[in-house]
């Protein structure tokens, strides 16, 4: 089925330290590489160890994309053009807006997550993360002028929960058994979203983090 939105199409978002490329089966090798350099790191997301693994990962990513309800992204280190990880949109949503409504007939998502991210050991504590985020927010409300994004972490992921928090997320609440964890039981996950007005203040204190790196 094509994509819902034709926004999603050929989407590389570019920054001075990641360009995030649209994942792809020719990613697999690159990302396999990216995951062996320390799996120790991947305690709260699962992050493939083998080929086979690895390209069904790509594979159901590549499959949301083409249902126009997610789109990964390989992340690239601009440096040396190393893949250093990945992330993604996904739940992306088109509310029914009625005729007449401003955004009715609005070719882009309305709401969306973004998660599903980790990065090899060379890329942690580095601008990666931090302009990632930048770059995927940015589009979302700048560009698709989105009204809401979440995040989800386990909720035992107390790093993933103070990052969140630190670029200006706010905290929703604990959404009880809300999917598999990584150590395959029903995870308690600790929701974070950005509405559209407090963008400004959040895309100031990411542009302020990625400068201090």
């Amino acid at each position: 089925m094509p994509s819902e939105f034709p926004t999603l199409r050929n989407l590389t978002l570019t920054g001075s330290h990641v360009r995030l490329e649209p994942i792809g089966l020719d990613h697999v090798d690159d990302l396999l590489a990216a995951a062996a350099a320390d799996p120790s790191l991947y305690q709260w997301t699962v992050v493939p160890q083998t080929q086979e693994g690895m390209r069904a990962y790509v594979a159901t990513a590549m499959a949301l994309h083409e249902a126009g309800t997610g789109l990964a992204f390989a992340t690239v280190r601009v440096a040396d053009g190393t893949v250093v990880g990945a992330t993604r949109y996904f739940d992306m949503e088109r509310w029914n807006w009625p005729a007449g409504h401003a955004r009715h007939g609005n070719p882009h998502p309305d709401v969306c997550e973004i998660g599903y991210t980790w990065l090899t050991r060379s890329a942690i504590r580095t601008a990666a993360n931090t302009e990632a985020k930048l770059l995927m927010l940015g589009h979302a409300f700048k560009v698709w002028q989105m009204v809401r994004v979440c995040l989800h972490t386990d909720a035992r992921n107390a790093q993933s929960r103070a990052a969140m928090e630190r670029i200006g997320c706010k905290f929703e609440g604990i959404l009880r058994s809300h999917r598999m964890a990584s150590d395959f039981i029903p995870r308690d996950s600790a929701r974070y979203s950005i509405v559209a007005a407090e963008w400004p203040q959040a895309k100031q204190r990411l542009m302020e983090m990625v400068g201090a790196r």
